[in-house]
């Protein structure tokens, strides 16, 4: 078969970028730094499908109102994608995959028309898989091969709800769940004590009173054939912790099963300023030491120390406020003291519409400053932020180079590296940004507003892969070196742990440029740009360089 020119040269790019990262990787030598980790944040339903059987399961149809329905994306999909190197060609650190429990069958009615779970945040079962995802061996090969590379899993949990209230499947009986009244967001009580929304039953985290398992779940189980081994697991469970058996103590013990059966490496806590804050420290006791048995058993397998990690969405929380976020009515509560290592940062999708300098000084300041031995997660576009910094993708390039060299983690959510539009036809609400992955774009070589959707990717490519070899890019301090072109340094020591980096922006078309390296690197010493590739040798305290695409990311070249 003769290829066109078009996919030629998209094979020829492909291939390029994933010769190394198709092979089975061993951990990368490089040390890890969650504090600078690229996180690679997929709704596996949206992703891809490698499985067609089981697109609608439990007997699930395709009538849902428009990117509220299951689209097929599944976990050997995933596996597809890890196993040709998609994640390492773009320097990705952590997979953070949506909640795989099973879902509500059914649909629900908000008022936009059918809605289903292909979210992952309406467990109906949290002990099991959905099956529209796969098998908890496909789950098992996601994370297997995921640590094989070096890449590390972020797995979402929720405490706070459950599935939404229907007449059609049992609900969650009312000693676990209240249904009312709903949220008004106004203080600590209008924001934990009550339902998000109307019909999302929230869990009664603050009630220590012992209850029963919900009949539903006996019945389930016991015609799943696990009945007995699921009771036996939660008798020990609650028998060595001393925990009531309280809804709560449940939900950690079933999120916890997750780490400790796959060896997941950390948690994305949704809904966090909707529990009361002491269940994420409690949470984050019970999953770490459930990693501790997963490490015993699998010792070969454990990437860097091991750490369990905590992250946080805490709805509004911004990098500016530091320790303490306002719960309203005077409440100020510190969640990083409360179980977490890192928060979610709001905050990009607005810091980015100024200019870099800005930018990253005042991260830089923040980071290095009140959120020092602590992190934020950044990122421009989400699956529940209707205010993605560049909604109509105008912008891909620039929001790459924000995201990417913002200091602090990085979270590129799906499609962002391919410009994957974020307005479907007919779409409602949050249903906008979780359309399917452009993949189609990608292989056509799909032309927008003054770009190519390979080009757009391979400069998210090569951003990640300097961020992947440079800690200091992400973890380290920010000091501007010169304005024209504007030129930056970040250097990280710390733990025995030293990095160093120079990275010009903008830099004006010409033949050659001269990039100053503000003492970073000694004259003589060889430098690689991850840019264009090229390697060269600081002289009189800078490079000459033929720049590409106006940008160049100076690292020590191997010696």
């Amino acid at each position: 078969m003769k290829l066109s020119p078009i996919a030629l040269s998209l094979a020829l790019l492909a291939g390029s970028m994933n010769a190394q990262a198709a092979q089975p990787a061993k951990a990368s030598p490089k040390p890890f730094l969650w504090e600078n980790a690229t996180v690679y944040f997929l709704l596996t339903d949206r992703f891809n499908n490698a499985d067609r059987s089981n697109d609608l399961s439990y007997g699930r149809k395709a009538d849902a109102a428009p990117q509220r329905g299951y689209m097929g994306g599944d976990l050997k999909g995933v596996l597809a994608k890890l196993k040709a190197g998609y994640f390492d060609s773009l320097g990705v650190d952590v997979l953070w995959l949506t909640p795989p429990v099973e879902q509500l069958h059914g649909s629900t009615d908000e008022g936009t028309g059918k809605s289903y779970g292909f979210h992952g945040y309406w467990a109906k079962d949290f002990t099991a898989l959905d099956a529209n995802l796969g098998t908890e061996k496909d789950f098992k090969d996601v994370v297997d091969a995921a640590h094989a590379r070096g890449i590390r899993v972020l797995l979402d949990v929720v405490m706070n709800h459950t599935a939404p209230f229907t007449d059609a499947e049992p609900a969650w009986p009312l000693d676990w769940v209240r249904l009312d009244p709903a949220c008004t967001y106004k203080d600590v009580a209008t924001n934990v004590d009550c339902t998000l929304v109307k019909g999302l039953p929230d869990v009664l985290t603050n009630s220590n009173a012992n209850v029963a398992l919900p009949d539903a779940l006996v019945q389930k189980w016991k015609k799943e054939g696990r009945y007995e081994r699921e009771v036996k697991e939660l008798d020990a469970f609650f028998a060595r912790t001393g925990y009531p058996r309280a809804p709560r103590y449940y939900l950690m013990k079933w999120h916890a099963d997750w780490v400790r059966k796959f060896g997941v490496d950390g948690f994305r806590a949704d809904t966090v300023k909707h529990t009361e804050p002491g269940v994420w420290k409690e949470l984050g006791s019970v999953a770490a030491a459930a990693h501790e048995d997963w490490k015993r058993a699998h010792p070969g397998k454990v990437l860097g120390d091991g750490k369990f990690y905590m992250l946080a969405e805490v709805y509004n929380y911004n990098i500016a406020h530091g320790r303490q976020f306002d719960m309203g009515g005077g409440a100020m509560v510190d969640f990083y003291d409360n179980g977490f290592d890192s928060m979610i940062n709001f905050g990009l999708v607005w810091d980015a519409k100024q200019d870099y300098e800005t930018l990253f000084s005042k991260y830089s300041a923040a980071l290095q400053g009140p959120l020092k031995g602590k992190s934020v997660l950044n990122y421009t576009a989400s699956h529940d932020d209707g205010n993605p910094f560049d909604p109509e993708r105008k912008k891909p390039f620039e929001t790459a180079s924000k995201l990417l060299l913002a200091p602090g983690a990085a979270q590129i959510y799906y499609g962002d590296e391919t410009a994957r539009l974020l307005d479907a036809p007919g779409a409602q609400g949050d249903a906008k940004l979780r359309t399917y992955m452009n993949w189609d774009d990608l292989a056509k070589n799909a032309a927008r507003d003054g770009y190519k959707v390979a080009d757009v990717r391979a400069h998210w490519a090569r951003l990640g892969q300097f961020r992947h070899a440079h800690v200091a890019v992400g973890a380290g301090a920010h000091e501007k070196i010169a304005d024209q072109p504007y030129t930056f340094k970040r250097t990280y020591e710390k733990d025995g742990v030293s990095d160093k980096v120079v990275v010009a922006l903008d830099v004006p078309a010409a033949a050659s440029s001269i990039i100053k390296v503000g003492g970073v690197f000694a004259d003589g010493q060889k430098v690689k740009d991850y840019y264009s590739g090229a390697s060269t040798v600081v002289k009189d305290g800078g490079v000459t360089l033929t720049v590409k695409g106006g940008v160049v990311l100076l690292g020590a070249a191997a010696q």
